[in-house]
């Protein structure tokens, strides 16, 4: 696309500050456009962040017959006249949550066609489980060439209980959304308990669904025959306002991150206090303050309310500036610590111990170099990394930055980050 051949130039930046607004939340924002295919009426979105990864969705939908009206951050999404349920193979495989989209149309008219779903280059993320929950509710999955895979059911799907193995929180969205049009029951256990998840089944059941216990391990969701109409506001991403206040922390100056919920990123904020990091907190900001010191840390992710794994790489970054060894352990994703080489090339002192620990040593000085962006949340860390670094970074690869966060680099200029799209 278009869009790769551009590159983010970023300089070491001394008037970090202000004030800086959070958009609405890309993981919320893509699995209610998804569930917006179980309904025949209209569906209203606000709050949508203009990402790549929303255009692509759009883009999907549109493939599918759905007629969308876009004004500014709102959507109007039309899914009454379905023209296929073959998703476009090129599309759906540049979006993991394509599968939230076949399991709604699986949900609704009892079968879809889709591709192994892509995303991030974290290893070829597996499907099984997925696979696994739409054949417990009862469809039929068959996988043929090219990684095709199509799942069907004789008329409605009968519902059933479902056991996650491992917590996934798009595994449990997908459940949901496929479920809700079934005759019958479905029991999820072992279920993720994100923000995201609640939000989505709070919209869902003002819609019609009836959807208990979303939050908690166990979901019990209760078919019914439709869903009407409806609004949902997205809510605040918590990933893009926990990277604000890091890179207000890596730059000792007081940042005040507005339209965030500071009860979302508490896992965070007290590694923040623990590393010595001042912050003030209201109902809908927090404000980083000037501190003097920063204590190296040590960090291990988890499902939430843990530390969220894409909160890491911004939290690697402010590591290397730490002072001591932190150790940083990600069991979440294969391949989500390898982008520590670029930070050593910055020259930071990382110790890879395993491909899901690294030990970082700090203070060090950064120095900029010629990156690629690998991944969404690996490529913002290089963006912070650059705002510190002595001399110029250059990023390629920016559409997978551009996947997760809107206008960024306008933004960032706003509170003084010296960056510019080349």
């Amino acid at each position: 696309m278009e869009e790769k051949n551009w590159k983010f130039l970023i300089r070491k930046s001394s008037r970090v500050g202000g004030e800086i607004a959070v958009k609405g939340a890309k993981n919320h924002a893509l699995k209610v456009l998804a569930a917006s295919v179980l309904s025949d009426k209209k569906i209203f979105i606000n709050n949508i962040p203009l990402i790549e990864d929303i255009k692509r969705k759009e883009e999907l939908l549109t493939q599918l017959g759905v007629r969308i009206v876009r004004k500014n951050d709102s959507l109007e999404v039309d899914a009454k006249k379905i023209e296929t349920t073959k998703l476009d193979p090129e599309k759906s495989k540049t979006i993991r949550t394509s599968i939230l989209l076949a399991g709604a149309l699986l949900g609704r008219f009892g079968h879809a066609e889709f591709y192994h779903p892509g995303g991030c280059v974290l290893g070829k993320r597996p499907v099984d489980l997925f696979l696994e929950g739409f054949q417990k509710l009862g469809a039929e999955v068959r996988t043929g060439k090219k990684d095709t895979i199509e799942i069907s059911s004789k008329g409605k799907l009968p519902g059933g209980e479902f056991f996650f193995p491992r917590i996934s929180v798009t595994a449990t969205e997908a459940m949901i959304i496929t479920a809700i049009l079934a005759k019958g029951k479905t029991l999820l256990k072992n279920c993720a308990l994100e923000p995201e998840i609640v939000a989505l089944a709070d919209f869902l059941n003002r819609c019609g669904a009836k959807i208990e216990g979303a939050g908690t391990p166990n979901i019990l969701i209760k078919g019914v025959s439709k869903l009407s109409g409806g609004k949902c506001e997205i809510i605040p991403d918590r990933i893009e306002a926990g990277t604000f206040l890091i890179l207000g922390a890596l730059h000792k100056t007081k940042l005040k991150v507005t339209h965030c919920n500071p009860e979302t990123l508490e896992a965070l904020t007290v590694m923040l206090k623990k590393a010595g990091v001042e912050m003030e907190f209201k109902k809908d900001t927090i404000t980083c303050l000037p501190y003097k010191k920063l204590a190296a840390t040590n960090i291990i992710t988890h499902e939430y309310p843990g530390f969220a794994t894409d909160i890491q790489p911004p939290y690697t970054v402010l590591a290397t500036q730490a002072e001591g060894p932190s150790l940083i352990h990600d069991p979440i994703f294969d391949g989500r610590l390898f982008f520590t080489d670029a930070l050593t090339q910055m020259g930071a002192k990382i110790i890879m111990c395993d491909p899901h620990r690294v030990v970082v040593n700090g203070p060090t000085k950064l120095t900029g170099k010629r990156l690629a962006s690998p991944d969404i949340r690996a490529g913002m860390a290089l963006i912070l990394a650059g705002s510190i670094a002595e001399g110029e970074t250059l990023i390629d690869n920016i559409y997978q930055i551009e996947r997760g966060y809107a206008e960024i680099d306008s933004r960032l200029r706003s509170i003084g980050v010296d960056i510019q799209k080349v």
